[in-house]
């Protein structure tokens, strides 16, 4: 009997399979429009069973990813103590190198406070400085300039010398009430003196408007090597001295080349910085203004 009720329910519950299989793909439509319908009839019952489900499924899902994330985490703390042992030789061979130049740093201050001590050392006054950000690049195969969203009304003057993060990027030679247009220190009419810091070697950088400008009037045999840096002189008493330049980047047939500290392709922001200096074209042009 058991046989005969068992094979009266498979030959019945065939037929409804191959009409459940038939007619699913209508009944998922009907199920999607029905859903949508409700949706637009009352969408905060919708929204609470959508969060409903959410909040049950939640756990299950938390659940599922805790063994691949525990794994993850697993690997991620090998590779960290295998690099481990190398990043401390690391740190501490370069805590050692700042260790001594904090030494000699500290040396140095000592010796510059009495030295201006002995000398009634004048302290060069404040520099102002304002930031602007760089609005065109109107250069080409004959100039090479930028132009700043900052002018005579936030205190800019022709001279003023234009800083990025890392080092001069130009000088101030046209000045507007809302902007000002920065000459590149490798335009063709660039010249900035500036010195080498490892053998004190003055010279003229002067551009040519190319990537890297030319170190000018400099003895034959003066020691210059790749690498060294170069900084601005002082001279002249437009820009101050001490302001990074670029690093020695060939030295040969072409002449010593200079790669500047700053990718002018892709200086963003400036800043126009007031040194306060006495002399040079922001002097002059004050005097302008006061005869006007």
């Amino acid at each position: 009997m058991k046989s005969r009720a068992t094979g009266s329910v498979v030959r019945l519950a065939v037929p409804l399979r191959a009409l459940a299989q038939r007619f699913s793909f209508l009944l998922l439509v009907s199920s999607a429009i029905m859903l949508m319908m409700v949706g637009k009839i009352d969408a905060v019952l919708v929204e609470n069973v959508r969060a409903r489900v959410t909040d049950a499924f939640a756990p299950i899902l938390e659940a599922i990813s805790r063994p691949a994330a525990t794994t993850a985490n697993l690997v991620e703390t090998a590779n960290e103590l295998v690099d481990l042992r190398g990043e401390n030789e690391r740190l501490r061979q370069e805590n050692a190198v700042l260790l001594q130049w904090q030494q000699a740093a500290q040396r140095l201050e000592a010796e510059n406070r009495s030295l201006r001590g002995l000398l009634n050392y004048v302290p060069e006054p404040a520099a102002r400085f304002v930031t602007a950000r760089v609005v065109a690049d109107p250069g080409g195969a004959f100039v090479r300039t930028l132009v700043v969203t900052a002018g005579r009304r936030d205190g800019v003057r022709r001279g003023q010398a234009a800083l990025s993060g890392r080092g001069l990027v130009g000088r101030v030679v046209e000045v507007g009430e809302w902007s000002a247009r920065v000459l590149l220190v490798t335009d063709l009419n660039a010249r900035v003196p500036v010195v080498l810091e490892p053998s004190r070697q003055r010279a003229v950088l002067g551009g040519d408007n190319g990537d890297q400008p030319l170190l000018m009037y400099m003895p034959p045999d003066a020691p210059v090597s790749v690498g060294d840096r170069v900084t601005t002189s002082g001279h002249g008493g437009l820009i101050p001295a001490g302001l990074p330049v670029g690093v020695v980047a060939s030295v040969g047939e072409r002449g010593v080349r200079v790669a500047p500290m700053v990718d002018l392709s892709r200086v963003e922001h400036l800043q126009i910085v007031d040194f306060g200096l006495p002399g040079g074209l922001a002097a002059e042009a004050a005097a302008r203004g006061g005869m006007q």
